[in-house]
Formats: structure tokens, sequence, C-alpha cells
């Protein structure tokens, strides 16, 4: 297993508690579109065993284009050992890159695609969403639908392309108002829908997805494949 060492450059507000960390990127360091990445945080590999309370999985906000690796995450007043320490680090502290990997990369194959997502869960399709714009080659559409009761509309920028009406993207904060906007996205049974939240989010959009008979093959999650049975079987 190759471990990547790399220092913090910068941290931003994104919204209330959730900040994004932009990390200096690592010579040989390479991923695509939706991946995701473990970030170690300084002392994780310092004992015999490593330290899995500094280490956490976290999806990979930017393109490689962008030469910079940005990771956005909730940090709320109540957090874990990971997230006090992550919440502590300064410009050039150092931290760990490794088993990097995508399960969600854009399908191009002529179909529309409908980016369901919960909370920070978006950060997840920030990628895909400009690489849409960089190359929408057989996409026939983008849509995004996010559910966040804070209200804060993260990265709602990114939509704001008048050049290109086939990326759009609506904004919910509630339950109720989420499964009627899938409702009527299921609908159509020749896209492909992606999803990304908790456990919880994941069974309760498929199912719905499933009742308007979204077969699995059209659902993609950002599981590893071993897993992904246990939602879509």
């Amino acid at each position: 297993m190759q471990i990547y060492w790399t220092t913090l450059v910068d941290v931003i507000d994104e919204a209330t508690d959730t900040k994004t960390f932009y990390l200096d990127l690592p010579e040989g360091f390479t991923w695509e579109e939706g991946a995701h990445t473990h970030l170690a945080l300084e002392g994780f590999n310092s004992e015999e065993k490593p330290d899995k309370g500094l280490v956490r999985h976290m999806s990979i906000a930017t393109l490689p284009e962008e030469n910079t690796i940005g990771i956005t995450t909730r940090l709320r007043a109540e957090r874990s050992r990971y997230k006090i320490h992550l919440a502590e680090l300064k410009s050039g502290s150092s931290v760990a890159l490794f088993k990097t990997h995508t399960n969600i990369p854009l399908k191009r194959e002529d179909r529309p695609i409908y980016l369901l997502s919960c909370g920070v869960g978006i950060a997840s399709f920030r990628p895909l969403i400009l690489q849409y714009l960089n190359d929408s080659n057989r996409i026939d559409s983008l849509h995004s639908l996010n559910i966040d009761s804070s209200g804060e509309q993260l990265f709602s920028s990114l939509f704001e392309q008048e050049s290109d009406p086939s990326l759009t993207a609506q904004y919910v904060t509630d339950r109720p108002a989420y499964y009627q906007e899938v409702n009527r996205l299921a609908v159509d049974t020749n896209a492909f829908f992606y999803i990304v939240g908790s456990d919880d989010f994941l069974r309760e959009t498929i199912a719905t997805l499933r009742e308007y008979g979204i077969s699995g093959e059209h659902i993609t999650i950002d599981k590893h494949e071993r897993f992904r049975s246990d939602f879509l079987s």
C-alpha cells in the first residue's frame, strides 16, 4: 500500500459547520472524478498497529486539473476524536492519503444522469459536475437534487451556467419535498441515478426508485463492489 504524505494548504468555510480542506498535490497521486480516499492525520502509523481513530474515508471534491485535493466535511460542535484533530490542522500540517478509488465515475451511455445527495454528500458530486461541464459527450443531461435542512445550498454556483441548460439543480430542505422530487424523476426509467448519503438515505432512496421499476444496473452508489449487493439485492 502506497501512502502519500502531503500538507494542508488552506481551509475554506463553505457554509455553517462546513469546511473544505485544500491539500497540496503530492507527486504521483492521481484520481478520477467521484473518487474517495483515506485521509489520515499525523501519528496514525506511529505505533505498531495503525490508529484507525485518526483515519477517515473521505470523498475528493476536486478534479486533478485543479491542482489541489479538496476534502469537504461537516465540523459540528459535537465532534469525534478524528474531527477534533482535523479542526486543529493549520496550513503546513502533514496528512496522509492512501487507498484512493472511485465507485461513481460518469457513465457515458446517451442517458440522463440524476445526482441524488443528502447534505454535504453533494461534495462527492462536485467533480462529476465539473467534468460534465468540461465534456458532456454521450450524457443527455445532468440534474442534481440535494436535501439539506440548513437551506444553505452547497456549491450552488456550479449550476449558474447559462450556456448549458442541460445542467440543472434543485435544493430542498425536508424529506417529503425530497421524495416528491425523487418520485417525479423516477418516471424517467431510462436514466442513471447516482446516490450519495448515509446508509439509511441510500436504502430509502433505492426503495423509492425500485417502486418505479428502476433496475439496479441504473443505480450507482458510492460503495465498493463487494458492498453493492447489500443495498441493491
